[in-house]
């Protein structure tokens, strides 16, 4: 039997309680909401933070701040929690240190917010932050407004129907950063340079599969049947911020869902990489470990590609470029987008669509080399 509710906040539904927690100066009583699925936990909420509030555990709500009760999202409600990433709280934090915590509506009291406030505040914002920086934040205030919404501070959401500006020339003129791909010239010279290497399977299967990095240093060998020639993308690893308290931190190398949806997938391996798989003698665990048999980290093989590409005088060119190559020598071999698309995990096809431009300008090359004929 479905549980009674009440109200519908964001296209949720709750049961809302509401109860007297203060009084106003006229005498008017000062109310709060508290919401649960059911009317048995409205209750149980309200009734513990009136507790709370006669024991002096809790500030009454219009006395906080945005930053004050922003903090107190962050640190007491969202780090740790099973609910969401080490890395998208790292982004949470960042944004709320560098936009938030001292900016001018840091002071707002969270009962006294409005949009007319915070679209000011963008406003202000957009004369020397980008349309995505302010969109990120916008995102994010939205996420916070909503629990405090949810949690009765604020009756609506402030963040709603703002029109956010900043810089967008590179969106109207549709302009995108140069797609980093190696040529069959330079895949030869690095295979030649690394053969034999530790680095050697790791370069040729991110070039045979064209993984994220996290996912690459996730594997392990549970998501690799070499009998069916397929590996299954399940997770990431990436270096983020582990915030021990609001004030200390350290890095640590976390194992993570993959990036989006899309990405739990599996790829089918070429039967070069399946012949240089079975080549490793231990088979369990991680596939990729450091000298002290940790998990390798990103860092490390980035500074790696680097030396790698020095040594074999190629211009820098960044470890993601081997995924942009996997995808245009799909395109350029005839494989169809939608399937590039689902290989690589694009939540879009209009992602996988940047690899059409490197592949036309291949093509413009070698046409051009009929010049020599013509002319």
């Amino acid at each position: 039997m479905a549980s009674k509710t009440n109200v519908v906040i964001n296209g949720k539904t709750y049961y809302r309680v509401r109860k007297t927690i203060g009084y106003k100066d006229d005498g008017s009583p000062v109310l709060k909401s508290f919401y649960g699925k059911n009317k048995s936990e409205a209750e149980e909420k309200a009734e513990q933070y009136l507790n709370d509030l006669k024991n002096g555990l809790i500030v009454s709500a219009e006395n906080y701040t945005i930053s004050q009760l922003m903090h107190i999202w962050l640190f007491d409600f969202l780090n740790n929690s099973t609910k969401l990433k080490p890395s998208t709280f790292q982004r949470y934090e960042g944004v709320y240190r560098n936009y938030v915590k001292k900016s001018s509506i840091a002071g707002t009291k969270i009962s006294k917010i409005n949009p007319v406030q915070i679209q000011k505040y963008y406003n202000e914002l957009s004369k020397t932050k980008t349309y995505s920086q302010i969109n990120t934040l916008n995102t994010i205030l939205k996420v916070f407004f909503n629990w405090c919404s949810v949690n009765g501070y604020i009756i609506k959401n402030p963040c709603l129907n703002l029109n956010l500006k900043g810089n967008k020339s590179d969106i109207i003129n549709n302009k995108r950063k140069e797609v980093e791909i190696l040529n069959k010239k330079e895949i030869e010279t690095i295979k030649k340079h690394i053969k034999n290497t530790d680095f050697e399977l790791l370069f040729l299967l991110d070039l045979g599969t064209g993984l994220r990095q996290g996912e690459l240093l996730a594997l392990d060998w549970k998501h690799i049947d070499l009998k069916k020639k397929e590996i299954k993308i399940e997770q990431s690893a990436k270096e983020v911020y582990i915030y021990d308290d609001s004030e200390h931190k350290h890095i640590e190398t976390v194992i993570q869902t993959p990036k989006t949806q899309n990405s739990f997938r599996t790829i089918p391996l070429p039967s070069s990489l399946i012949d240089k798989l079975n080549e490793v003698d231990n088979k369990k665990g991680y596939l990729f470990l450091d000298g002290e048999g940790q998990l390798l980290k990103g860092k490390n093989v980035s500074t790696k590609w680097t030396k790698t590409l020095k040594e074999c005088n190629i211009s820098h060119k960044k470890f993601h470029s081997i995924r942009h190559t996997y995808g245009s020598m799909l395109l350029q071999k005839g494989v169809d987008i939608e399937t590039v698309a689902e290989l690589m995990g694009h939540t879009a096809i209009s992602i996988t669509q940047i690899y059409m431009h490197s592949e036309t300008k291949i093509k413009s090359k070698s046409v051009n080399k009929l010049n020599s004929i013509l002319n």
